[in-house]
């Protein structure tokens, strides 16, 4: 990649268009390339890259559940930790509930609210995710510690952004 492909957002200097000079793109393709990383777990799962999401926040809420924990396990609360509107998620989860990984049901408190958690069949999945990734992190030349420097800097990125409006 030339040293356009490597400047900051926005670009500070040459063709502000230039392809190569737009984090956006780099950002769109490194997406991309991840999700394409992830297919071979995903068909051995048969799992969609969005389902996965939702199974390791699932995931996630059960362990803390297990621990005495009380995650809220609202639908809503799903869709906001995987920035995800309700009108996506929704038949997202129905899906995933016709195939045994979820079950849904409306709370007791309040019956606008919908619950969700992962069933046995969902949980079944994780180690063999779990193992996957690992594999995968050992057999990379990226390291451990370089993913997770980069995650936190998407992050922090995710939140300037956010808040700039």
């Amino acid at each position: 990649m030339s040293d356009a492909g490597r400047q900051a957002f926005p670009c500070d200097s040459g063709d502000p268009l230039a392809l190569d000079g737009q984090l956006c793109f780099a950002l769109y393709a490194a997406s991309r390339a991840m999700t394409r990383a992830y297919q071979p777990m995903l068909r051995d799962l048969e799992l969609t890259y969005p389902q996965y999401l939702v199974l390791l926040v699932l995931w996630e809420w059960d362990a803390a559940a297990a621990r005495g924990e009380s995650p809220d396990v609202g639908v809503g609360a799903l869709g906001r930790r995987l920035m995800l509107d309700s009108g996506t998620i929704t038949p997202l989860l129905k899906r995933m509930e016709q195939r045994g990984l979820v079950s849904r049901w409306r709370a007791s408190r309040d019956e606008r609210v919908t619950l969700v958690a992962v069933t046995d069949s969902g949980r079944a999945l994780k180690p063999r995710a779990q193992e996957w990734v690992e594999r995968q992190l050992a057999s990379s030349a990226i390291t451990r510690e370089e993913v997770e420097s980069l995650r936190g800097q998407l992050w922090q990125f995710l939140e300037k952004l956010g808040s700039s409006g």
